[in-house]
């Protein structure tokens, strides 16, 4: 059995093996030394985000039996992709691969802020009243299923190696968990590994109700991209302790915390500009169109 054969009989345990593993350290983690002080019940919020997460992965799997895995394989087979076309080092293709992954990552989630229809789905990410390791994997159903059809046309274009398609998988997965952590990481070693991934504190101003963060620090795994791009904002106004997370007109817990109601958040309210260039802040300004 090739390197190939083997992850693809594996792939779905060798991601949920990583994905409870990172899961249990960053909770156990989060317990140890939290960075603030939790809103809303822990056991409403983890039930209910966790069970999107579940709903989330029955339907993908039932959608897309053979994953992104599969697309890359089919690609491979069929020589389809720009490194399938072309012969390199199959560790530089990895690499390759992985760093194209994460940019065409980055510009997806710019979309998802620029286009109003988009970012009513996407607020299911953002209306969550806390940060922690389980809001890295809240995700209205419907942005997921967007999210692998993207990822499925940027795999037969690039053609990349299955195994690239499966370290890519884990380390998303990985870093949104870390990431999105309510973890307190020493300001020293925050600054170094934010200048090359993407730290709890650099994405947590994200997670900010003031639409000038929320229109930031876009990146998930590589961190260059905020910067290369003028995404980048370094700390938030108010500081992680007093900052306000979530979206500043939907503050119900039955409404964000609890899984009908994040089910049927994007289908609530008028379509509202949604604007990406809103990154200049102003405390005049309305908040009603969120």
């Amino acid at each position: 059995m090739n390197l190939n054969e083997f992850v693809m009989q594996n792939e779905p345990a060798i991601r949920l093996g990583f994905f409870l593993g990172i899961f249990a350290v960053m909770a156990t983690w989060e317990l140890i030394a939290p960075r603030r002080a939790l809103t809303v019940s822990k056991a409403v919020r983890w039930s209910n985000n966790l069970g999107l997460v579940f709903l989330n992965s029955f339907i993908v799997r039932l959608l897309f039996p053979a994953a992104a895995v599969g697309v890359a394989a089919f690609a491979s087979e069929n020589g389809w992709g720009l490194l399938n076309y072309y012969s390199l080092p199959f560790a530089l293709s990895i690499v390759l691969s992985v760093v194209a992954l994460d940019f065409i990552i980055y510009l997806q989630h710019v979309l998802v802020h620029a286009v109003p229809a988009l970012w009513r789905l996407h607020r299911v990410h953002h209306a969550d009243l806390d940060f922690d390791v389980t809001t890295g994997s809240r995700f209205h159903t419907v942005e997921i299923i967007l999210s692998m059809l993207i990822k499925f046309a940027t795999i037969v274009v690039l053609g990349p190696p299955v195994v690239a398609v499966v370290i890519f998988e884990v380390v998303l997965n990985g870093m949104a968990m870390f990431n999105h952590s309510n973890v307190k990481l020493p300001l020293g070693i925050d600054r170094v590994l934010r200048l090359f991934v993407v730290t709890p504190d650099m994405h947590r101003v994200h997670h900010s109700v003031e639409d000038n963060e929320t229109n930031s620090n876009f990146g998930f795994n590589l961190s260059i991209w905020d910067r290369a791009f003028g995404t980048y904002i370094d700390q938030p106004r108010e500081g992680h302790e007093k900052m306000t997370i979530g979206i500043h007109t939907y503050r119900d817990p039955k409404q964000v915390s609890w899984l009908p109601g994040m089910l049927s958040l994007p289908f609530i309210g008028k379509v509202t500009g949604y604007a990406i260039n809103r990154r200049e802040w102003s405390k005049l300004e309305d908040k009603d169109e969120n």
